[in-house]
């Protein structure tokens, strides 16, 4: 049967509700700048009936209040788990596109320091030296810019080798951080599930949960699961990673020694969890935009150099070999190189330009037939097609990364637009839950006067 005190319970339960819902507003906008904080909202209910009637009574009553059941973190796991695919997806294109631009950049090209021009020039020598075959500055310039190809080619292994030292170095560094992560993110894992179980407010540890798994997708493009209980199962290639409590480590198996340099095999990585070390899949994020450069983007252009490189020298040999030098002799190899090691080796194995096979005719004589052939054995066409792939290649990677970015973008607006705060909302729900508290302080008041003239004034005789 319901009573006046009954009415003040209900009022109290009116406070109270409305001191939490003010507390949740306050605590949103405290963290309106806090990076990877998720808005929350106080989430209540009507308290009815009792479930159960009296056996002799009957209930009367119109409702005991408001209960307050918890705090919602206002996200949801599909874009959560969209931001975190978004952001895997544009840390692989975006280290890929800026290491290989920091390649081309190494290149030189086009430009009067570049290969091209080292080999457009040394053609021209070759003419030159045809067209003044006794002049020994003429010779000596053939084996200068001889040199110079050398030196060009040199110039453009250091350049892809300085790249894949120092992608080498950032994997193993992100590779330390990511085990860091995951590590991190388990024993946050640990505290959920804890806390899950003695129903208590967790929704700062699922604000650290989230931004564990973001930065290990960014890191390593890894997938995750969030259980019942909210603890977060994570996949690296599709290799367990992080179960429950648990983590594994992510290490290299193959393509890079424990000093840090090439081992000649491509890049492998493994998961060692509960003594049991299984092998990856392709990754993502930055560890799979560096495994894409150091297995495919530099060896591939070093592959095509190094053919480049080689038939250049065999077409010069060869039609050396059909001249004869100043001295009537025939003429040996311009350049040398090792098969196994073309990039390496590669070198000028003429030091004397009297050595130059710019004759045709035998004996010392004066013809200028061959210098003339050798100037029409250069690779300068072949080595435009080269140079114009890897360029495709490089403005691909960028176009992809800068398409890649307004889908990321999108992604994170969604996400913001439930996750995030607003100062103006939270400034409503505060002047709401202001007018809630005060409208249920008037009640309490309406029915301590009601009770005192009930108790105090009812019955008096005057």
């Amino acid at each position: 049967m319901g009573t006046g005190f009954s009415t003040l319970g209900t009022a109290m339960s009116g406070l109270r509700a409305s001191r939490a819902a003010l507390d949740v507003a306050a605590n949103n906008v405290a963290n309106a700048g806090t990076e990877g904080y998720v808005r929350r909202r106080l989430e209540t209910s009507s308290v009815g009936a009792p479930a159960v009637p009296a056996l002799w009574s009957r209930y009367d009553g119109q409702g005991e209040g408001v209960r307050v059941d918890g705090v919602q973190r206002m996200t949801d796991e599909l874009l959560t788990a969209r931001v975190r695919r978004e952001h895997g997806t544009q840390s692989y294109l975006d280290v890929r596109s800026r290491s290989l631009g920091r390649i081309e950049g190494g290149l030189a090209e086009p430009g009067e320091n570049g290969l091209a021009a080292a080999l457009t020039a040394l053609q021209a020598s070759w003419q030159e030296v045809s067209t003044s075959p006794t002049s020994s500055s003429a010779r000596s310039q053939v084996l200068q810019r001889a040199e110079a190809v050398v030196r060009g080619v040199a110039g453009q292994v250091a350049a892809f080798g300085d790249e894949a030292a120092d992608q080498r170095v950032r994997l193993q560094g992100d590779l330390v951080e990511a085990n860091g992560v995951a590590a991190n993110l388990a024993q946050t894992n640990e505290a959920i599930a804890a806390g899950h179980l003695a129903g208590t407010d967790v929704n700062s540890l699922l604000d650290a949960r989230d931004g564990f798994a973001r930065r290990l997708a960014e890191l390593t493009g890894a997938s995750t699961t969030i259980a019942l209980d909210g603890t977060a199962q994570v996949s690296v290639g599709g290799t367990p990673w992080v179960a429950g409590a648990r983590a594994g480590t992510l290490a290299v198996t193959a393509g890079i020694t424990p000093a840090g340099d090439a081992d000649g095999r491509p890049v492998a990585l493994a998961v060692t969890l509960a003594g049991a070390t299984t092998a990856t899949g392709p990754l993502g994020g930055e560890v799979g935009g560096i495994t894409d450069v150091l297995d495919h983007a530099v060896p591939d252009y070093l592959a095509d150099l190094s053919r480049l490189v080689s038939s250049l020298a065999d077409k010069v040999n060869a039609q050396h070999r059909q001249g004869f030098d100043a001295d009537g002799n025939a003429g040996g190899d311009v350049f040398t190189y090792d098969p196994a090691d073309v990039l390496g080796s590669f070198a000028v194995a003429v030091t004397d330009g009297r050595k130059l096979a710019v004759s045709a005719v035998p004996g010392g004589g004066l013809g200028t037939g061959n210098g003339e052939a050798l100037a029409r054995t250069g690779v300068s066409a072949e080595y435009s097609r080269v140079l114009s792939g890897f360029g495709t290649t490089v403005a691909d990677a960028g176009r992809r990364a800068t398409v890649q970015k307004v889908v990321t973008g999108q992604a994170d607006t969604a996400h913001d637009q439930l996750a995030g705060v607003s100062t103006d909302e939270e400034m409503v729900a505060m002047v709401s839950a202001q007018r809630a508290f005060e409208a249920a302080s008037r009640v309490m008041t309406a029915v301590d006067s009601m009770l005192d003239t009930l108790i105090n004034r009812t019955g008096l005789v005057r």
